[in-house]
């Protein structure tokens, strides 16, 4: 038998798995992305039949097989209860659980964006920030984790950082008012563009501190979301849930 290993990581999903056990997906601190198996986590005294649910957050014992591991104790630190008994929160927990498991590949360590989920939830425990723009931020910067953004921080032209006042769609790219041609491209106010910025360059840390007025979400959130979509091949299922942006 393989050697015990402990993992720390969050459920981002859970299924049946034959007649008693489950199989979670996890996203660890040490591995990345790994497929889990629960051995008889569906009966009703299993001693980690909790473990197995939705954003489950701790640390898991292991044994290594070929494909996947095999569970055989855990430890919960947070079940981020506050997010599973509100129904709004869940759909958007949901989505960036989806996000997450959508962009990790098995077995690539991607410890940022286990540090970027987690935060996100707790973001939206806090209710600080506006739920709509915690979900800009974390399509933004998880679409930065693997090296792909819009390039907001100079004219897709001449390369200067001043004066960007007009952002090209079909480009990604910002234009300074020196380049503009005035058919390529819609002004962007310095607020919209600093968020951007911001977004991209802060740690993980920083970024669920701050808010916005509706003027600059609106900006923003129609470039980040036309962005991420770009790049996904596929549509994802919990974001029919979420409030309709465009």
């Amino acid at each position: 038998m393989s050697q015990m290993i402990t993992l720390t990581g969050m459920v981002l999903a859970s299924a049946p798995a034959g007649e008693y056990d489950k199989r979670i997906v996890l996203l660890t601190k040490e591995h990345g992305k790994v497929t889990a198996f629960v051995r008889g986590a569906r009966r009703p005294k299993s001693s980690l039949q909790a473990a197995t649910g939705l954003f489950c957050f701790g640390t898991f014992e292991a044994y290594a097989g070929r494909t996947s591991y095999t569970i055989v104790k855990a430890e919960i630190s947070n079940y981020f209860r506050e997010i599973t008994g509100d129904l709004d929160l869940t759909y958007y927990g949901c989505y960036f659980l989806e996000i997450a498991d959508y962009f990790c590949a098995e077995e690539e360590e991607n410890i940022q964006q286990l540090k970027l989920l987690y935060q996100a939830l707790r973001a939206l425990i806090a209710g600080r920030v506006q739920r709509r723009l915690i979900r800009c931020i974390y399509e933004l910067k998880t679409l930065s984790f693997n090296g792909t953004y819009p390039d907001v921080f100079q004219c897709r032209y001449c390369g200067s950082r001043e004066h960007l006042e007009y952002f090209d769609p079909a480009g990604q790219r910002v234009v300074c008012s020196s380049c503009y041609d005035g058919t390529h491209g819609t002004p962007i106010d310095a607020s919209a563009l600093y968020t951007l910025q911001y977004i991209i360059a802060s740690p993980v840390e920083k970024l669920f501190n701050f808010r916005v007025t509706d003027e600059v979400y609106d900006t923003v959130s129609h470039i980040i979301h036309r962005f991420f979509h770009v790049y996904l091949d596929r549509p994802l299922k919990s974001e029919r849930f979420l409030p309709a942006e465009f």
